[in-house]
């Protein structure tokens, strides 16, 4: 194992101390140029791997095939004509989740309850960006959502009495809306929650941040989106 750690990484020094590739020729450069117009590309040079092209942009370097039909940045590829993530795409598929093994029944549930599209979504009511994405669901609609409260008391000390007083709320989702976006301070809880049985469920998953997004099909996504992109997102468009 030592052999092969000292391979690695005098292999990543000489990577280092590598000089840059020989400048790519003009006719490549303006292809590459021309179709990501979005870049103010300095300098075009070939790169270490074969196929693939060094682009300077300032202080920054992308990575391009000859046509410029794909750009790779900070570790992901771009379809440059469609602007998708094709890392991001390919991430969720192999991490699908099994929607069966979701406890539904520890889920508040809001939307359209007769909608065919199903999301679920894990939230912490204290979560500044669970809040902004609980904003844009109120615009989307045919969709079912299924909302799991999974406080991280660790950032957000007051998350877990919140989320307990939500549950134990006659309206719940109503109740949601109040101290997510109203910023209501909730009487104490009165019931017993799941919230231990959802951060089970969430640890097994391997999700530890919010707001955490699951669709029907088992895709996951980190982070929000606006109404029409989280429709077309489950719509898998």
């Amino acid at each position: 194992m030592r052999i092969f750690l000292f391979a690695i990484t005098m292999l990543f020094s000489s990577l280092a101390l590598a000089s840059p590739g020989a400048e790519a020729d003009k006719a490549t450069a303006d292809t590459i140029k021309k179709a990501i117009p979005s870049l103010a590309i300095d300098a075009v040079r070939k790169a270490p791997i074969k196929g693939l092209y060094e682009l300077q942009v300032g202080r920054n370097i992308y990575y391009s095939d000859k046509n410029g039909k794909h750009l790779i940045s900070g570790g992901n590829i771009f379809e440059i004509e469609s602007r998708r993530n094709l890392t991001r795409e390919r991430l969720e598929e192999i991490n699908r989740i099994d929607w069966s093994t979701l406890p539904l029944d520890k889920a508040i549930v809001s939307g359209d309850k007769k909608a065919k599209l199903k999301l679920a979504v894990f939230t912490d009511p204290d979560c500044p960006y669970c809040k902004k994405l609980e904003n844009e669901l109120k615009n989307l609609s045919g969709v079912k959502v299924y909302t799991f409260l999974y406080p991280l008391v660790q950032l957000h000390p007051q998350a877990r009495a919140k989320s307990e007083a939500i549950w134990c709320s006659k309206d719940q989702h109503e109740m949601m809306l109040k101290v997510m976006l109203d910023n209501f301070i909730p009487e104490k809880a009165t019931c017993a929650t799941p919230l231990d049985d959802v951060a089970a469920i969430a640890l097994k998953l391997n999700i530890s941040g919010t707001p955490t997004m699951i669709a029907g099909d088992g895709r996951i996504a980190s982070g929000g989106k606006d109404a029409a992109a989280l429709k077309a997102w489950l719509e898998n468009r």
